[in-house]
């Protein structure tokens, strides 16, 4: 029996779109090193959102992968540890652009570009992309098995900052940075000359400053 995802509208045209996808969705083995955040992997016959990656350097012996996946049949959180030798299949899954629209509670609005039909995403989908949720941008969402599983942010996107300290005088080359949350809350380092109400360019793909935009 087909069981209705929670995260959906519930509205029968919304399932239906996602029905109405022909989904090719294929994978290749890669190897453990190569995961990263984001990724859709498939571990001992499960598949998993790569939520958070890790590289870890023991003292003696060989590197590890320390990873944080969530399961996308039951969304429960699990920690995976990968040796550097193991290898993973990544899926590949069907994408559809759609405009962030607005929060509804818990819930996140989306709206597909084609057909303008709206579905909601919850917390769990959402993921770290929370971070660049602002409205009228446009995301990537990740379909797998007919139902959306993940969402991607456009790989820059300009956000307004709304606290940081002053420009510290004197300050050196090696202590030029300073933290400063931005207006989705998102907490990021960012040179010196950069104030309150500046507007600066991420890097979403690793949460970095690139340069001011608006000053």
């Amino acid at each position: 029996m087909l069981r209705r995802d929670p995260s959906l509208v519930d509205k029968p045209s919304h399932l239906n779109y996602f029905d109405k996808l022909d989904q090719k969705c294929g994978g290749t083995m890669i190897n453990a090193t190569q995961i990263r955040r984001g990724m859709i992997i498939k571990v001992g016959g499960e598949i998993y959102k790569v939520i958070e990656t890790t590289h870890v350097t023991p003292g003696k012996g060989q590197a590890l992968m320390q990873t944080k996946l969530r399961k996308l049949k039951d969304q429960t959180v699990h920690d995976y540890r990968f040796r550097s030798k193991d290898r993973a299949e990544q899926v590949y899954v069907e994408t559809v652009e759609m405009e962030y629209l607005y929060q509804e509670g818990s819930e996140y609005i989306f709206m597909n570009l084609e057909n303008y039909e709206q579905i909601k995403l919850s917390d769990e989908i959402i993921g770290s992309a929370i971070n660049y949720l602002i409205p009228n941008v446009v995301f990537t969402i990740e379909i797998f098995d007919k139902r959306p599983v993940g969402i991607n942010p456009p790989m820059t996107i300009e956000l307004t900052v709304v606290k940081t300290e002053p420009y510290l005088k004197g300050a050196t080359q090696s202590a030029s940075n300073k933290p400063a949350t931005l207006e989705t809350g998102i907490t990021i380092n960012v040179p010196q000359f950069i104030k309150e109400g500046d507007t600066v360019r991420i890097d979403t793909r690793e949460d970095k400053y690139i340069e001011r935009t608006k000053s």
